[in-house]
């Protein structure tokens, strides 16, 4: 029974994942008026529930990399622990509309209970430093100039066209490109749940070395998926039309480089932030424009949230484990 309430947890957290992180799909376009919002969220949903079966190499980093398993064999609240601290951090920031990183809560999470669990030797350094740490500086940056890229090549590209013609264009492109980070999406987001669920699995004794079963794939796309349907409209107006004004192009610019960071990313075995990626891709969008485009009090609130997600989510995870610990359920 406590291993079906942390896979259950666990479900709950991809969830919130797919309606937390939905706007990293369909925020650029909506907010061009490319897709209606209905249409646009039923393509997310199918496409990250398809990019979910394309690949396990983040689940693997995320199971089997951050904590050696063999340091917390036996210790089963500790994924429950990790699952409430993330679940916590998204939650809050959903309730704000900011697009923080649910990638970095889990991976917070999951930090903060093992290190309350046996301190920090617990932790993979390994593999955090440069699967972890150094994509969560990386990517971001790689966004913002991918973006920043791409719009001045198009920019180019496209000069002597009339805006009509370019607009018309790149309202069928963006469709492709919308699709592309979906995909993207589900490919590195909802295998993040899938190495959770495959831990506890292995620290619960049902499977004895770390091999996810297709049922957790399944279940986790399927969650991912049913998340996305539901949507998170705080955050597609925040990401859509709060940091600077798009048109179609400008959404296909930057959905098209976030995807490529993500894709690249998730076959690297790196579990970065979706979120992350596409915020600094409009950033960049929006600065090939010129500076004064974009809204930088926004941006300088979101960058904020991100800087603070890992910290505040392997804080709350450890208070859960010591809440745990209370109660008896650590021996």
């Amino acid at each position: 029974m406590a291993l079906v309430g942390i896979i259950a947890l666990a479900l709950f957290f991809d969830f919130t994942n797919g309606a937390h992180d939905s706007a990293n799909a369909i925020a650029t376009v909506v907010s061009t008026k490319v897709l209606s919002p209905k249409v646009a969220v039923t393509m997310a949903a199918l496409l990250n529930l398809m990019g979910a079966f394309l690949g396990t190499h983040v689940a693997e980093t995320v199971g089997s990399g951050i904590v050696s398993p063999e340091t917390v064999q036996g210790c089963q609240p500790l994924v429950a622990a990790a699952l409430i601290g993330a679940i916590s951090w998204n939650l809050l920031t959903w309730y704000f509309g900011l697009p923080s990183s649910s990638s970095h809560a889990l991976i917070g999470g999951l930090m903060g209970a093992a290190t309350a669990y046996k301190g920090f030797a617990t932790l993979n350094y390994s593999v955090i430093v440069p699967k972890i740490l150094l994509p969560l500086v990386l990517s971001p940056l790689a966004g913002f100039i991918g973006g920043y890229l791409l719009m001045l090549a198009l920019s180019w590209g496209f000069m002597r066209a009339t805006p009509r013609r370019v607009n018309s264009l790149f309202k069928r492109l963006q469709i492709l490109s919308s699709a592309f980070m979906a995909t993207s999406h589900g490919l590195n987001d909802a295998q993040k749940t899938m190495g959770i669920v495959t831990l506890a699995l292995l620290i619960f004794h049902h499977i004895d070395t770390f091999v996810i079963p297709f049922w957790v794939k399944l279940a986790c796309a399927l969650a991912i998926g049913l998340g996305t349907a539901i949507g998170g409209w705080k955050i597609v107006k925040t990401m859509g039309h709060r940091i600077f004004k798009m048109e179609a192009v400008h959404g296909f610019a930057a959905e098209t480089a976030a995807a490529l960071v993500i894709t690249s990313a998730s076959v690297m075995g790196a579990p970065i932030s979706t979120t992350h990626t596409i915020s600094t891709a409009v950033l960049g969008v929006g600065a090939s424009k010129r500076l004064s485009a974009v809204r930088w009090g926004v941006a300088g609130n979101m960058v904020a949230a991100w800087i603070l997600t890992i910290p505040a989510t392997a804080a709350a995870a450890w208070l859960a484990f010591e809440v745990l610990v209370l109660i008896g359920l650590v021996k």
